[in-house]
């Protein structure tokens, strides 16, 4: 049996649709995920909701309030890092305010969705982030297992 922590990550979009607010971690070279390309968001904490808790994140990470959230669906990793999460993945599609450049984690970028993949990020990304901005309106849920860093399969439904 696993226990996994919950997580929440946010793809917030231009409001021409046409580009992706990133974080590029890049203020400490010990982080895991330094260098790569990431959403906004993070663990839930005790006595939140996923939703509160992105909303949170966002306004903790970029400056902006979200408006308008679609629930995209879910990634369950198992052993990264030793360690399980069960992420539950938004796109914000309205939002308010300017965000503030970044934080202690990154620097904050518009990305041109075009030009998504062509940026540093975690290999499996590139598995269900298509589906975080395709039009089909199904939930994705998928099962992620790694070994320490590397992934070793994913599979997922849409519902």
């Amino acid at each position: 049996m696993i226990s996994p922590r919950l997580q929440t990550t946010a793809y917030i979009l231009s409001p021409d649709r046409r580009s992706v607010l990133l974080m590029r971690r890049d203020k400490y070279p010990q982080d895991i995920h330094f260098g790569k390309y990431m959403g906004l968001g993070g663990h839930v904490e005790a006595g939140e909701d996923p939703v509160t808790c992105i909303r949170r994140e966002i306004a903790e990470e970029s400056g902006l309030t979200a408006g308008d959230l679609t629930l995209r669906g879910t990634v369950m990793w198992t052993n990264f890092a030793n360690t399980d999460a069960l992420c539950f993945m938004f796109r914000v599609d309205t939002f308010t305010g300017t965000h503030h450049g970044g934080n202690e984690e990154g620097t904050l970028e518009w990305v041109p969705l075009a030009e998504v993949r062509d940026k540093p990020m975690w290999d499996s990304d590139h598995e269900w982030l298509p589906m975080i901005f395709d039009d089909d309106q199904r939930q994705f849920h998928g099962v992620m297992p790694y070994d320490g860093y590397d992934m070793l399969s994913w599979s997922y439904q849409r519902i």
